[in-house]
């Protein structure tokens, strides 16, 4: 049986997990995760995670920080004064807004924490800092690197 291995092609089904045990994404119901080991398309530990797997294969893997979205960075948070919003906007913890940086890119924030007179923004992916849970099943080999290469 084939093993998953760098420059293959791959379907996989996922569930991923926070360490509570909270679901925060799963292929359950949808079709499979299919992308090509080694590409950078998924984060790093997932794609060393289905390395070896054979088809039909199921595992789970704990992803540390550093290979999944990085550290939480404390830079990548902001505190602001509450006048530099708009009028028509709420800032609530937990709420995603989109703000133009200093380059003119767009980047997406999460309000973190609101008081009377500031607002704390943090642009860390909302996943950066934590271990992560996957369960995995590899459902297929689509394409092998060697019959790539041969092709």
């Amino acid at each position: 049986m084939a093993q998953a291995k760098e420059g293959d092609t791959v379907k996989v089904h996922y569930t991923g997990k926070l360490e509570d045990g909270t679901v925060f994404d799963t292929s359950e119901e949808r079709a499979p995760l299919e992308f090509i080991i080694g590409s950078g398309q998924i984060i790093p530990g997932f794609e060393r995670a289905v390395v070896g797997m054979e088809p039909g294969e199921a595992k789970t893997a704990t992803i540390p920080p550093e290979e999944a979205y990085g550290p939480h960075r404390e830079e990548m948070t902001i505190t602001v004064d509450r006048e530099q919003f708009p009028e028509d906007i709420n800032p609530e913890p937990g709420q995603q807004l989109q703000v133009q940086q200093p380059d003119g890119r767009a980047a997406i924030v999460v309000v973190s924490d609101v008081s009377e007179s500031t607002v704390t923004l943090d642009a860390n992916h909302p996943l950066a800092g934590r271990p992560l849970t996957f369960d995995i099943e590899l459902v297929d080999i689509v394409s092998a690197a060697q019959e790539q290469a041969a092709g």
